[in-house]
């Protein structure tokens, strides 16, 4: 029996373009994310993929790839199911600022403080440990049994809520999955066991669109961020 999961981090957002934080403010794709959605599709297409069941989170710009996703696999009317729980990290006060705003009102420590640590939240905001504690038992109670029971399963979120599911999927500590990065628009299969572990990953990020070129989701720098989500 196949066991597939497939996570795909949405196409870049304008609020990505801006460098701002997002968090849970709902911002539309730019025209590039949603040529980075397509080509998701496309990628998954030339796999010979075929979903049984997508999840998405309730924000626009993941519902948007996930559409556009399922458009180029010719599966418009797939399932699919949203869920808060599969929303970004919330960013707090910080959200709609770009890092310069942010090192001004707080200063540089505090907000590179709230950005690489997994356990500190900003102002009003999630840390990444809240993440994971929101977005992994939804994941463990309403799409590992899909997966684990042979259906090909999409989820189409966001960087900081993909990565709660890597943790667990990879066996990644805290500080590994800081440095993990995820690639707007760049889908990850995951073939898995029977005991819920995993056989075997591809990441296709890649050309077309160089892993250099896209909007990253590790902590630094513009376009490589957590705050972009």
């Amino acid at each position: 029996m196949e066991r597939r999961l497939v996570l795909v981090r949405h196409g870049q957002s304008e609020w990505n373009l801006k460098n701002l934080f997002t968090g849970w403010k709902d911002p539309e794709l730019t025209e590039r994310g949603l040529e980075e959605a397509r080509e998701a599709g496309r990628r998954l297409k030339a796999e010979g993929l075929k979903f049984d069941i997508a999840f998405t989170s309730k924000l626009q710009r993941a519902k948007r790839t996930n559409q556009l996703i399922l458009e180029e696999l010719g599966q418009r009317g797939l399932t699919t199911i949203e869920d808060e729980a599969l929303n970004e990290r919330d960013y707090g006060e910080l959200t709609g600022l770009n890092k310069d705003d942010a090192r001004k009102t707080w200063g540089e420590g505090r907000v590179l403080l709230w950005r690489r640590s997994y356990d500190v939240p900003p102002p009003g905001g999630e840390s990444l440990r809240d993440t994971v504690a929101r977005t992994l038992p939804y994941f463990v109670r309403e799409i590992l049994p899909h997966v684990l029971r042979g259906e090909t399963t999409l989820v189409t979120a966001h960087g900081n809520s993909l990565r709660a599911l890597i943790m667990t999927l990879e066996r990644l500590s805290p500080d590994a999955l800081l440095e993990r990065e995820l690639f707007t628009g760049a889908p990850i299969i995951y073939e898995m066991n029977a005991d819920s572990t995993i056989a075997s990953i591809k990441d296709l990020a890649g050309p077309p669109a160089a892993k250099g070129e896209r909007a990253e989701a590790s902590p630094e720098g513009p376009g490589r961020d957590d705050t972009n989500q």
